[in-house]
């Protein structure tokens, strides 16, 4: 008998996915579920896939590899994908392609399946990353092969007993990990209508956060993320830290349209407290210690690895040789950033490195100012000459 190890959230799509497949291909259903952050959402989740349909279900705690191997560098890349959404799903897709092969191998399963839509990015960066790692491997994508609409997936799970969370009143779709969670379906796919307070989680209201702001501190050592006012904790625990305070102070909700990557337009729903914190601080200080040239092909290269991330691109050369560009700048990006944090805005307030190349005897207009003005006058002629001649020899100039 076939067997097909199937990446599984323990969602509508993925309940489904189990006896489906094992209807259509008569075949046993190996469940995969990776803990990327999710919390509470992996509570049972073992039982419910056996209780659909499973022959196995692994659950794996991959978190600390998660934030190390893929947020991290993707942090010091400066990777945001049209210059807001910090990539949580997209991120993980690599990293469940991974183990999704490495358990088929393990299973001698040829083939592996996942719940993606056929007009959705996911199916692109599991099926892509797949293949990078193994050519030989049948990717299968239950949820574009079988034409329903979501509510028929509801009505073919209550025809099964199969209970989800998902209703036809309620029919968001939403995806989360420790970087952030992604909202979509229902009335939010109308880019006119305000998301209703519902769909968020991890973040308040701003109208319901503190009257007062709040200070926080970030340390970094060679662009990674340390401690939090002060207290040094490891990369998973830091993220959640930060979490809780940007959240509780409304930071971290993006309501953007993007273009997909099968080129549509989808009016999207993030929530990323701890992403936008970091990545704010992250940028700031790499901006005090780099050089002005290095630091704008920098950000360029941002552009470029957000977009090889979003379009399932990571397991490419590419990608590889950006990292190492990113790594090396990465060496001065040392030191401390204050944000505050207030009513759904956070912002830098401070931010220092021993590395810093800013120096206050050179940029002061008080006393102590060492800048050589004397100087100015003759840089200015030279650096104004190619101007000036092109301007007296253009056509019609009255030379």
């Amino acid at each position: 008998m076939e067997r097909i190890v199937l990446a599984y959230s323990g969602g509508l799509d993925t309940s489904v996915a189990i006896p489906w497949l094992a209807e259509k291909y008569q075949a046993e259903i190996v469940a995969v579920t990776l803990d990327l952050g999710q919390g509470k959402e992996l509570d049972d989740v073992r039982e419910r896939a056996m209780s659909v349909g499973a022959v196995r279900c692994h659950v794996l705690d991959v978190r600390a590899e998660f934030a190390e191997q893929y947020v991290l560098p993707s942090l010091q890349a400066g990777a945001l994908y049209e210059g807001q959404y910090p990539l949580a799903t997209a991120l993980g897709r690599p990293l469940i392609a991974k183990r999704l092969v490495e358990i088929a191998k393990m299973e001698s399963a040829g083939a592996i399946a996942h719940g993606c839509t056929g007009k959705g990015n996911d199916q692109v960066r599991i099926d892509v990353s797949a293949r990078a790692l193994n050519r030989a491997i049948r990717v299968v994508g239950p949820a574009r092969e079988w034409g329903m609409s979501r509510p028929a997936e509801i009505a073919y799970a209550r025809e099964r007993g199969i209970p989800v969370p998902a209703t036809v009143d309620s029919p968001y779709s939403t995806d989360s990990n420790l970087w952030g969670r992604s909202i979509e379906c229902g009335v939010l796919e109308d880019p006119w209508t305000e998301p209703p307070e519902e769909v968020y989680t991890l973040t308040k209201s701003p109208a319901d956060t503190p009257d007062a702001p709040a200070h926080v501190e970030l340390d970094f050592e060679q662009g990674v993320p340390t401690a939090v006012n002060g207290v040094a904790m490891p990369l998973v625990e830091l993220i959640g830290s930060l979490e809780t305070i940007a959240g509780a102070h409304g930071v971290g909700r993006i309501d953007m349209v993007e273009n997909r990557l099968v080129g549509i337009k989808s009016r999207e729903i993030y929530e990323a407290p701890a992403a936008v914190m970091l990545h704010t601080a992250h940028r700031e200080l790499e901006t005090l210690v780099t050089p002005r040239d290095l630091e704008r092909i920098k950000r360029r290269l941002s552009c470029e690895y957000a977009d090889l991330v979003y379009n399932g691109l990571w397991f490419t050369p590419t990608r590889r040789a950006i990292d190492k560009l990113v790594a090396d700048v990465q060496q001065r990006v040392t030191g401390s950033v204050r944000l505050k944090l207030f009513k759904g805005a956070c912002w830098v307030v401070g931010r220092k490195s021993p590395y810093a190349l800013y120096e206050e005897a050179l940029a002061t207009y008080d006393e102590g100012d060492q800048f050589d003005h004397s100087a100015a006058e003759g840089f200015i002629k030279i650096w104004g000459l190619p101007v000036e001649l092109a301007a007296a020899k253009q056509p019609g100039a009255d030379v």
